[in-house]
């Protein structure tokens, strides 16, 4: 099933927002800045999302068993789920609440350069990150810059493989984080004025509700089941269609079991001179050319339907 292309970028994410998070909670401590504070719980939390998201691919690479004989691809969709939630639930939670503490209690920051130094090295090991992130995006997702009006957000609504996608937008909210915690600080200590600080926290706070209700709600719908992409489906139809046996296939359903994994069904009409035997052939033969064009197909089930038409009008129809 593999998201192996997503590996990197959520390796490269997990080591710079490790080391991020400590510099940042460390110059927190020292400058007793709200801002720097949320920053450095942001980056905490991308930590633990990003192992989250490794535990999610080793779960979801388990073959089948007998409890679940389709595998265990949804448990990517699942882990990838319970990331969202913690971006909104704790990284925007605590982000608000100290917000709302500095505004109501303000205190100003004691070393202000410490602030600048830190967040400035963090933008650039953010940076860094998130372009492996980007690089594995367009990977995944090669119609950008191709479809006319397709954008990363529209790509995101359309990818299958989570992991791709959270990490981008994670990397990207942490960089826009950077620069609200910048424009906080500045503000806080030119115009001295220390609640600007908490401004800064709750600004913080809302960029990382609006990241993780987008994520959990695109993470929901890969959960319960989302179709393959048109092209898939169209090419599936294809492959029926072009079988003598078939008189019409027009009913499909698809859905992703995890990022390559596709499960078909197919309801065909076949002509009523077919005998059960040779239908029965013909579903085998169907059944190897779909998984050998379509790889990330693992298993077609097909509803048979004799069509009381005459042979001579079946062929002209599939001719047409």
């Amino acid at each position: 099933m593999s998201s192996s292309s997503s590996k990197p970028a959520i390796y490269a994410a997990l080591v710079g927002n490790l080391a991020i998070a400590v510099t940042k909670m460390a110059a927190a401590a020292w400058t007793g800045s709200s801002a720097m504070l949320s920053e450095g719980v942001h980056s905490l939390v991308d930590t633990g999302n990003e192992i989250l998201l490794l535990y999610g691919l080793h779960r979801a690479a388990r073959p089948p068993d007998e409890m679940h004989p389709l595998g265990h691809g949804r448990e990517l969709y699942f882990w990838s789920f319970i990331v969202a939630l913690l971006i909104f639930a704790i990284g925007a939670g605590v982000s608000f609440y100290e917000g709302v503490i500095h505004i109501i209690t303000p205190e100003p920051i004691t070393d202000v350069k410490i602030n600048y130094i830190v967040l400035g090295f963090a933008f650039l090991f953010e940076s860094g990150s998130w372009y492996v992130a980007w690089k594995g995006f367009r990977t995944a997702m090669p119609d950008l810059g191709v479809v006319p009006d397709l954008d990363y957000i529209e790509a995101a609504t359309r990818s299958k493989d989570p992991t791709t996608f959270i990490v981008l937008f994670e990397d990207s909210a942490a960089l826009i984080g950077i620069l609200i915690a910048l424009a906080g600080t500045f503000a806080s200590d030119y115009l001295a004025m220390p609640a600007l600080d908490g401004v800064a926290s709750i600004g913080i706070a809302l960029l990382l509700a609006a990241t993780g209700a987008f994520l959990a709600r695109e993470s929901k719908g890969l959960l319960m089941g989302e179709p393959a992409g048109p092209r898939t489906r169209e090419r599936i139809l294809q492959i029926a269609r072009r079988h003598d046996a078939v008189v019409s296939a027009d009913d499909l359903f698809t859905v992703h079991l995890a990022p390559r994994q596709v499960l078909v069904a197919l309801r065909l009409d076949f002509d009523e001179v077919r005998l059960g035997r040779d239908i029965e052939r013909k579903f085998d033969e169907l059944d190897a050319d779909i998984r050998r064009t379509c790889p990330d197909v693992v298993a077609v089930f097909i509803r048979p339907r004799q069509r009381a038409t005459p042979a001579p009008l079946a062929r002209a129809e599939r001719t047409a």
